[in-house]
This record gives structure tokens, C-alpha cells and sequence, in this order.
């Protein structure tokens, strides 16, 4: 049977980096508003844990992505699909990333594509490599986690 999983990003801003994702990604940032209210009501999570995004409760240290065509739980807004999760860590990134993630694109975007991600905070770290029939750009989001805008 196939295992569930999320891809987790350690971070500084978990809100930043999810705002900067869903829009590179054209996904919904999760809205766990609705579990965090319960969670307050029974007296299961006090205020410290929080914080306001867009005039609603969120996590103070995580903040999640989803695909918005992919199920999802009605209670917490969680995807059980393709999902990002940020996450606060106290150390600063230092070295390049083991893992990454390419935005595949098409060949004819790439260019338009990079342009869009840098209006959104992204930075471009290189140039276009074309090797074996692929071409791809590497970039870095605003906390400088690289990523390949690819064809």
C-alpha cells in the first residue's frame, strides 16, 4: 500500500515561505483556523502557540501548503494530498539544499516563469543550464532554499 506523505521545509517564517509557495505553486495556503478554535475551546492549546494571518488564528511556528484539487480534511483544512509543510527550526540554513523541488513549466516559460517567482520574493542563482533535453533554471525562495524552474 502507498504511504501518505508531505514534503517539510524547515524554516525561519513559516508564513512568508507558505504565501511565497502557494502563489509559485498556484496552491491554497491551509486555513487551520476552524481545528484551532476547538483546540481553544476545550482548553487543549492556549494563545502563546498562535499567531494572526489574514484576521484569522495560525500556528505561530508552521504554516502548510496544499494542492486545491487534491481531498482535504473539512475540520483542519489539512490536504491529504500533495502538501508542503513549513516549520520553525532554530538554526539558519547553511549549505545547499539535499532536496528540491522543480516547477515544471514547459521550455517556453521558464524565462516568464523566473521573472514571476522574483516579483514574489524568489532570486534567480543561476544561469540556464540545457543539458540532456532538459533546461531548467535553479532559483531560491526568500529564506534561499533552492528550487528548479524547469522545462
Amino acid at each position: 500500500m502507498p504511504v501518505p506523505f508531505k514534503i517539510c521545509v524547515d524554516c525561519e517564517d513559516p508564513h512568508r515561505l507558505a504565501a511565497f509557495w502557494a502563489e509559485a505553486m498556484d496552491y491554497k495556503v491551509e486555513d487551520h483556523s476552524g481545528l484551532i478554535a476547538g483546540l481553544l475551546a476545550q482548553g487543549i492549546i492556549t494563545e502563546d502557540l498562535l499567531t494572526e494571518v489574514d484576521g484569522h488564528h495560525a500556528w505561530k511556528t508552521l504554516a502548510a501548503v496544499r494542492n486545491p484539487d487534491d481531498p482535504f480534511d473539512q475540520a483542519s483544512d489539512a490536504g491529504r494530498g500533495m502538501r508542503i509543510l513549513f516549520q520553525v527550526v532554530p538554526e539558519k540554513k547553511t549549505v545547499k539544499n539535499r532536496v528540491h523541488l522543480d516547477l515544471h513549466v514547459g521550455r517556453d516559460k521558464i524565462e516568464s516563469e523566473v521573472e514571476r517567482l522574483e516579483a514574489l520574493g524568489g532570486t534567480r542563482l543561476s544561469d540556464r543550464f540545457d543539458e540532456n533535453g532538459a533546461t531548467w533554471i535553479v532559483m531560491g525562495d526568500p529564506e534561499g532554499n533552492e528550487f528548479c524552474v524547469h522545462s
